[in-house]
């Protein structure tokens, strides 16, 4: 079966990972994984995914946002479809996440995450990236 393309999870819970890829893999994705977002920065430029599923706090708060504006610094890297994956849930926490426009992320879910709207998700922005780099390469 060929793939439906390549996914990058970066998160620092094992068992978010584990869950994710599953359900990704079950539907033909490429899953690549890191705990950090140094090691997320590695492997994507070693080998660009087709999006980014990037939990909001890891090791510290706010990494994954601090991992969007990177890519957004980075050429190579500042068209990848980001997912914006978070477990703050409260109005208390809810007020440290930043809403910034220059932020690169095409949506957010809230975790638990539900594996059918993960898919609709994924699925919507990996073949909307693919149009887009077809309809590029056809100028």
């Amino acid at each position: 079966m060929p793939s439906a393309g390549k996914v990058l999870v970066v998160d620092d819970d094992p068992d978010f990972v584990e869950y994710t890829r599953i359900v990704l893999e079950s539907q033909g994705y490429m899953v690549r994984t890191a705990a950090t977002t140094d090691r997320a920065l590695e492997l994507m430029r070693e080998d660009r995914p087709d999006i980014a599923l990037l939990d909001v706090m890891m090791s510290y708060v706010l990494d994954g946002i601090n991992l969007t504006r990177q890519m957004r610094d980075d050429p190579q890297l500042r068209d990848i479809p980001v997912i914006m994956i978070s477990a703050i849930v409260s109005k208390e926490e809810a007020g440290a996440f930043p809403t910034h426009s220059d932020l690169i992320v095409h949506h957010f879910m809230t975790k638990p995450v539900d594996p059918a709207d993960l898919i609709k998700q994924v699925d919507l922005l990996v073949q909307g990236g693919k149009t887009l780099a077809s309809k590029e390469v056809g100028r």
